[in-house]
């Protein structure tokens, strides 16, 4: 069946015909996770050729990750203050301004390490200030209803630009050395920019055009107060924190298959395999609307597929497993965002994002430094077993606990707004449903 019709199991595009501006959106942020992946490689090429140590390659993690919690965190309290339109906006320049700062320093045949990273700093603080603001676009720009299915489109951006940018980039960087890829992810942050321009403003309820509050209290503790938030965060936080396997696949591949980087290389793109399949047969998934029983559930079979991969001796099985494991995650992030962002009151949104943003940081790199530590005491397979089952057994206590995400549901397209989503927001988009902000509008 299609997957554009009401009833098909592929991939579901009313989110692209129904909303203009939306479609804009995902426009960009495929061109920018395109260059993100590219310019990721080269910053990774670029420090190893100047510090030929694991040390400076091991530390763009630092730099990357310290301004993705801190400006995270902040980017949720500005995303409750003001238009979250002009944040990202704002913050698009700035990472524009960074990825030409980084095809500068390659023209000038930059020896210094620090002015690198001090870049990538900077593009990481703008990505993480406007991510939150970010996030809340699907909730803004579609019906309810739809909101799922335009998640799921996101991540298959994603997914693909995993995919690919990683052997776009070794090309370009082949033919054309650093400046080349700088430059060609400055053009893609710049496509991203300029897919910014029809959307329209998406203030935080309660604030007049041009105006700004302080953000409404409280807002960090109601992902305490609403189980069902609290429930898909520590979910999240469960899988990645006790079963990311990354770290480990450099060990699991000189143990089983002599550490042929070609092998290396498998193990991440069955991962992305394993996503963009799940991505591109999500209709059933964003047509579904027991949206916090399948997110429980694929985070269970993520646990159990890592699990296998620790087992697996065949290469076969074993990049079986990676593939389930990726699908699980793809369909456990659509499920859980969708549960956030129509569960979050617009006036709160921003910071329950913020949280959503900085678990989805920070959770896969504790996990992977659990998973080495782990490892380097007993094996690559006690690690990455006992860290799956050890998933499964947390998702299940918080199954078990939190009824509320357990029966959640999506709102029916029919029926009325659910409970968690202010009036007008779930139905906002851009073609003057009631709710909505006019395209254009300042």
């Amino acid at each position: 069946m299609s997957g554009t019709s009401g009833g098909g199991r592929l991939v579901d595009l009313r989110p692209l015909r129904t909303s203009p501006p939306f479609r804009d959106v995902v426009i960009g942020l495929a061109a920018s996770q395109l260059g993100g992946q590219i310019a990721n490689v080269a910053v990774l090429a670029q420090v190893w050729e100047l510090t030929r140590s694991p040390l400076g390659t091991g530390a763009i993690g630092l730099a990357t990750g310290v301004p993705m919690v801190v400006f995270g965190l902040l980017g949720g309290v500005l995303a409750d203050s003001v238009d979250r339109r002009a944040v990202v906006r704002a913050t698009t320049v700035g990472q524009l301004l960074a990825a030409a700062g980084l095809c500068a320093q390659a023209l000038a045949d930059n020896r210094s390490v620090p002015v690198l990273f001090a870049l990538i700093a900077l593009s990481a603080a703008c990505g993480a200030l406007g991510a939150p603001a970010r996030r809340t676009f699907a909730v803004r720009l579609l019906p309810g209803d739809q909101v799922p299915a335009g998640l799921a489109l996101n991540n298959i951006s994603f997914q693909a630009a995993m995919l690919a940018g990683p052997a776009v980039a070794g090309l370009i960087i082949a033919r054309g050395g650093f400046p080349a890829a700088y430059a060609v992810q400055a053009a893609a942050v710049a496509v991203a920019a300029l897919a910014l321009i029809r959307l329209p403003a998406m203030r935080p309820e309660g604030i007049a055009a041009g105006g700004r509050r302080r953000a409404e209290p409280g807002g960090w503790g109601i992902a305490l107060r609403r189980p069902t938030l609290w429930g898909c965060l520590a979910t999240d936080l469960a899988a990645t924190l006790l079963a990311m396997p990354i770290a480990l696949f450099p060990l699991v591949n000189e143990a089983r298959f002599g550490g042929d980087p070609r092998t290396l290389g498998l193990f991440l793109s069955a991962v992305a395999v394993g996503g963009i399949t799940a991505g591109l047969l999500s209709g059933t998934i964003t047509r579904g609307r027991r949206a916090g029983r399948t997110q429980l559930l694929a985070a269970g079979v993520w646990g159990l597929a890592l699990a296998g991969f620790g087992l697996a001796g065949p290469l076969w099985l074993a990049l079986g497993c990676l593939a389930v494991a990726g699908a699980a995650d793809t369909t456990s992030v659509i499920s859980r965002s969708s549960v956030l962002q129509l569960e979050t009151p617009d006036a709160y949104r921003g910071r329950v994002s913020s949280m959503e943003h900085v678990i989805g940081v920070a959770g896969p790199e504790l996990g992977n430094f659990r998973g080495g530590a782990v490892a380097s005491a007993t094996s690559a397979s006690f690690s990455l077993v006992t860290g799956g089952l050890s998933a499964v057994l947390a998702v299940a206590l918080v199954a078990v606990a939190n009824r509320p995400l357990r029966e959640y549901c999506l709102p029916d397209p029919a029926g009325p707004s659910p409970a968690g989503l202010d009036q007008g927001v779930a139905e906002a988009a851009s073609d003057g449903r009631p709710g909505a902000e006019p395209v254009g509008s300042p």
